[in-house]
């Protein structure tokens, strides 16, 4: 009876003592997984390098980018649609190709303006073709996909910024410019934290828009549109033209709609009785303080004309 006792305690302890040496190997072996996984782990947030972005130091101006004339220097076959402006000296119209993709390269930098000597903001942008009928039906429409990398930066906030595009259209009666813009469409620079506290992450973007006909400065309101990333290539349209007023009939509304990442923004402009033309431009447009660099794929433009 002693003998079986014994027996039986003997093997218990030998059963808890293999347990506990197969417990603690087991726990050795997930102890060197978790070193090895965290020795294989690779950097989380590695340097980005965008192909087609300027970086580092720079001038205002260059002499591949002095162009004699607004139209001299465009390529002899841009990819993106539309006239050439060119109103900066840092660089010419260029193209890229990333992924198969060929994207317009417009770089601007404060100060560049070199072809007018009234302050005018520096520009690369393209114009349409306008439409000078105001019948109900009427309408320019431009699509794009554009990416954005960099916009002008100032001190203090207020001028922040860079266009991307624009809608503009005249109007009777006077007041305001000889080419007057109706709705720009601005990207404000948004700043990361931590190791990016210095960069450029995203931008807002917002529609400028005119209070009255002719409206500039006060005369305008900025609203908020939405957040894109930078180089997020991000689909944008714009319809700038003429529909019924669905509260009475016998009016017409002059429309400027945009769609935007997917969103829709639709916005009437005001006093559409004093409306003669819409048209539309693109690019990059005024960089109070530093640099602008904007990409422009896929580019198309219609119009329809009715009295």
């Amino acid at each position: 009876m002693r003998k079986s006792k014994f027996n039986y305690m003997f093997i218990t302890i030998t059963t808890l003592f293999v347990f506990v040496i197969f417990i603690s190997c087991q726990s050795d072996d997930e102890d060197d997984d978790i070193i090895e996984i965290i020795k294989e782990d690779p950097d989380p947030d590695p340097e980005v390098v965008i192909a087609d972005e300027d970086t580092g130091t720079y001038t205002t101006c260059n002499s591949d980018g002095e162009n004699a004339t607004r139209t001299s220097d465009d390529l002899p076959n841009p990819v993106n649609i539309g006239t050439i402006d060119d109103r900066s000296c840092y660089a010419n119209y260029k193209e890229s190709t990333i992924d198969g993709k060929v994207w317009g390269i417009y770089n601007i930098t404060d100060g560049s303006n070199h072809i007018d000597s009234n302050g005018l903001q520096p520009r690369i942008e393209r114009s349409l073709p306008r439409v000078a009928k105001t019948g109900i039906g009427t309408f320019v429409k431009f699509t794009g996909t554009v990416r954005v990398l960099e916009v002008g930066d100032t001190t203090g906030e207020n001028n922040d910024g860079s266009y991307i595009a624009q809608a503009k259209g005249k109007h009777t009666g006077g007041g305001g410019s000889p080419d007057p813009a109706i709705c720009l469409y601005l990207a404000k620079p948004v700043y990361g934290t931590g190791a990016d506290a210095n960069k450029q992450v995203s931008f807002d973007i917002y529609a400028e828009r005119i209070l009255v006909r002719g409206g500039s400065g006060s005369g305008r309101e900025i609203v908020f549109l939405k957040n894109i990333k930078k180089n997020e290539a991000t689909d944008f349209e714009l319809k700038v033209g003429f529909r019924e007023d669905p509260n009475d009939a016998t009016k017409k509304l002059h429309y400027c709609d945009a769609i935007i990442g997917g969103e829709t923004f639709n916005w009437n402009i005001p006093e559409a009785e004093r409306a003669t033309e819409s048209k539309i431009r693109y690019g990059a447009y005024r960089v109070k303080g530093g640099r602008a660099q904007i990409r422009w794929a896929n580019t198309t433009h219609t119009k329809v004309e009715k009295d």
